[in-house]
């Protein structure tokens, strides 16, 4: 933790609606207290509208709670007889309806209950801080904010903090460092105007997808198509996401725009169309209700036709030149080609992204104090991979200010409103370079912010231009680059696609823990981006399998081992730096360092039987040994049988505070909120563990096992499972090579073995059911469609 952490330890959360509810179990997800308020039921237990608020965010997907412990740090509390608690707590978010007379009611009933140092601070996604702060008492006026979270809060990393004239800026500061460390959000301070930042810009870019798509009579799913990831946005793309959001929501959201912005030239263009109207009407509301854009029938996905209101099957297609233009990475190379092409697919994409940056930049001056600032919002808020201005700049500055106007000129656009001068000036190159990002208000570059709680963040996330941290290069190849910041702690960090596990990263492995022993005080295995690890090349396997040389796979699999021994018995300490898929064997590093630190958003598990394999990079004997000591001297089973059913189970964990649960995390290992702060967590552990003294544990020749009993009760589970139609008939075969694996094979109960037995059970397990045609035919589908294959 951080001194961020003690100065907000219990919080109240004003309301258990959907929004409320989520945003005290991120709190809780935090260890933090929490009482959640809602209004007292009329009958019974006063609080029945709050336990009942608890529940439905157990039936919620994306799940709110990071694990089965978190609730129980949510106290359910009611206004007729809770108010009192308020004066202890630290921080009182306000997240009821959006209606200025409603809060305004509220804050005047807690107003006297709240302690002399509570923050009071609103989570609105519109209404205007300063009309907000009307209704609070004037010595309450300096501690009153807007801290809007996204929803779903504990997955979007955007937090807008909004501040009114008279919030107290010392204040501002705290829940920055707060919000940033303790809660893991990526903080922007926006200006008090109506949507703030992530709402005006992001509204107004769906609104042109909608708009154009109507004005070339393109069909819904054809937009979805052509507005996901190949623009660099999330998968749900347009209409999708109007879907997940709500349609009603999205139609509030709109036409609150609409009312707060008369003056704007694109007012006009805050305008539900006409079919969602009539699907709201309906009821139809999107995925809540089963309908909206889409909906399921039978199998199949069925689109909304607007102009009948008929749902038909997904079919649209891409052009084959559009198709290809947006696998095309270089946004100036993807301009290129979209002004080559003369189909209306590339005419729409050029459509959308003029009339998104031609918003952005109108509005720069007066809803942002940097072109940074809406940039980040738009990545960390609405999934976007660059920001309106780093697609602009990228693309060439000078060249999309001509679109621009040309777009304008000819009738495109959706408002005739004039650039700004400083868009259009001669030696503009962008807005973003290494000292900093235009304000459009200030009329100058600002650098980034200098709030000391960024220093935890030894690599943030970059803008557009902005100049990586200097860092010494120890060794690198094509799979692997070892490298420090200047310190004793070097750093590891994976090359390869999704940073899977080759065998030419086990070479970096092995050759990194051998340079660290001699030069450094800790080894970090750590990557740029997630994921952590998304577990062996398999392209790699399947090829040597092809090509008859299963044995040299063999070889790969125990260097596979000595690199996680390497890393486990180490005479300097290892740590491994975990945010993302952390799979098959990502998962079995870091059950070998001395440490991890993960981010809460880790996702940990031991997959290989997905492909017909068992874990053979140690993870068996892991958990074979992990078994031993949590039963310390009892019965081993009941602890083996649930490391059992999570690998035969393919079983990922939620979050890193689920793996805990799940022992694949230890009680000395660390869940860190903010993904970016992974780092200089984790180099501060390896430096402590050294300067502590540190020993590398010995080599295990003591480790009791299950042996026959436990296989033949493994076997009596998976004869029942085959026999109810649970698992096939090769995933029963997994699983008598995977119990043998976990059992220490065919020895008494209670038998005491070495690692190096059980490692190499791993091996002869492995090597058995690489040698099957279901495997390889279940390598193969995984390699072509990426889901398993349960042949």
């Amino acid at each position: 933790m951080n001194n961020y952490s003690r100065a907000i330890r219990r919080v109240a959360i004003l309301g258990a609606g959907v929004m409320g509810a989520q945003i005290a179990a991120h709190f809780a997800n935090a260890g933090l207290t929490v009482l959640l308020f809602e209004l007292s039921a009329e009958k019974g237990d006063k609080n029945a509208n709050v336990k009942k608020a608890l529940a439905m965010l157990s039936k919620l997907k994306p799940a709110p709670f990071a694990d089965s412990l978190a609730v129980h740090y949510i106290q359910p509390a009611n206004y007729v007889e809770d108010l009192p608690k308020l004066r202890d707590c630290d921080l009182v978010i306000e997240a009821i309806s959006e209606r200025l007379d409603w809060k305004h009611d509220l804050y005047a009933k807690v107003m006297t209950h709240l302690g002399e140092r509570t923050i009071l601070a609103t989570n609105t996604s519109g209404i205007s801080i300063e009309k907000l702060a009307e209704g609070i008492s004037e010595a309450y006026h300096s501690r009153f904010c807007g801290v809007h979270f996204f929803n779903p809060p504990r997955y979007m990393h955007l937090l807008e903090l909004i501040p009114h004239s008279a919030t107290d800026a010392k204040m501002l500061d705290l829940l920055e460092g707060f919000f940033t460390s303790v809660l893991g959000k990526g903080v922007i301070r926006a200006k008090d105007t109506p949507g703030f930042i992530g709402n005006r810009i992001g509204i107004l870019s769906m609104l042109a997808v909608m708009h154009h798509a109507e004005r070339l009579k393109l069909s819904f799913d054809l937009v979805d198509k052509l507005t996901g990831v190949g623009i660099g946005r999330p998968k749900s793309a347009t209409f999708r996401t109007a879907d997940v959001v709500g349609l009603d929501t999205f139609a509030h959201v709109v036409d609150s725009l609409k009312q707060a912005l008369p003056n704007d030239p694109w007012n006009a263009c805050f305008q539900v169309p006409a079919w969602a109207r009539k699907l709201i009407e309906n009821g139809d509301l999107g995925q809540k209700a089963g309908a909206g854009v889409y909906t399921k029938q039978g199998r199949d996905i069925h689109v909304l036709q607007p102009e009948s209101m008929q749902y038909r099957r997904v079919q649209s297609a891409l052009d084959d030149d559009v198709r290809s233009i947006l696998k095309i990475r270089k946004p100036d190379e993807k301009l290129d080609s979209l002004l080559k092409s003369d189909s209306p697919q590339a005419d729409f994409l050029l459509s959308i992204h003029m009339d998104l940056f031609h918003y952005a930049a109108f509005h720069l001056a007066g809803i942002a104090h940097s072109a940074r600032d809406i940039d980040l919002a738009m990545r960390w808020g609405y999934g976007w991979t660059l920001g309106p201005f780093e697609m602009w700049q990228a693309a060439g500055w000078q060249r999309i200010c001509g679109l621009l106007q040309e777009h304008v000129s000819q009738g495109k656009a959706m408002a005739g409103a004039a650039l700004p001068e400083w868009v259009v000036e001669d030696d503009r190159k962008g807005v973003h370079d290494a000292s900093g990002s235009w304000s459009a208000d200030s009329k100058k570059i600002l650098p980034g912010s200098s709030h000391p709680v960024y220093a935890r963040q030894v690599f943030p996330n970059r803008i557009l231009n902005e100049p990586l941290p200097a860092s010494q290069t120890v060794f690198e190849d094509d799979a692997v680059r070892m490298w420090h910041t200047g310190d004793d702690i070097a750093v590891l960090s994976f090359k390869t696609k999704m940073h899977s596990v080759s065998n030419e990263v086990l070479d970096g492995i092995l050759q990194a823990v051998q340079v660290a022993e001699e030069e450094f005080q800790g080894l970090v295995l750590w990557q740029p981006e997630a994921p952590f690890c998304a577990g062996a090349n398999l392209l790699q396997v399947i090829t040597q399998v092809s090509q008859g040389d299963i044995e040299s796979v063999r070889e790969v699999v125990e260097k596979f081992q000595q690199a996680s021994m390497a890393l486990r018995h180490s005479s300097v300490p290892t740590v491994a730096a975990v945010q993302g898929l952390a799979l098959g064997g990502g998962c079995e590093f870091i059950l070998h360092c001395d440490r991890v630190v993960a981010a809460l958003e880790s996702y940990i598990g031991l997959v290989e039987v997905g492909v017909g394999l068992i874990p053979a990079g140690g993870g068996c004997k892991e958990m074979a040994q992990r078994a031993c000591d949590d039963a310390r001297g009892g019965d081993i089973f009941p602890f083996l049988a649930e490391y059992f059913e999570r690998i035969a189970m393919g079983k990922v964990a939620g979050s890193a505070s689920e793996a805990r649960e799940w022992h694949y995390l230890r009680s000395a290992d660390s869940v860190v909120f903010n993904a970016f702060e992974l780092l200089h967590v984790a180099k501060a552990h390896a430096l402590a563990i050294y300067e502590s003294g540190y020993s590398p544990p010995k080599r295990r020749e003591n480790i009791r096992v299950a042996g026959r009993r436990g296989i033949a009760n493994f076997t009596a589970q998976l004869v029942n499972m085959l026999q109810g139609g649970f698992i096939s008939e090769y995933d029963f075969e997994i699983g008598r090579h995977l119990s043998r694996a976990l059992c220490g094979g065919e020895v008494d109960p209670n038998t005491e073995v070495s690692d190096e037995w059980l490692l190499k059970l791993e091996v002869e397990g492995f090597m058995t059911l690489l040698k099957q045609g279901k495997t390889q035919q279940r390598i193969q589908h995984m390699l072509e469609n990426g889901k398993p294959l349960r042949n």
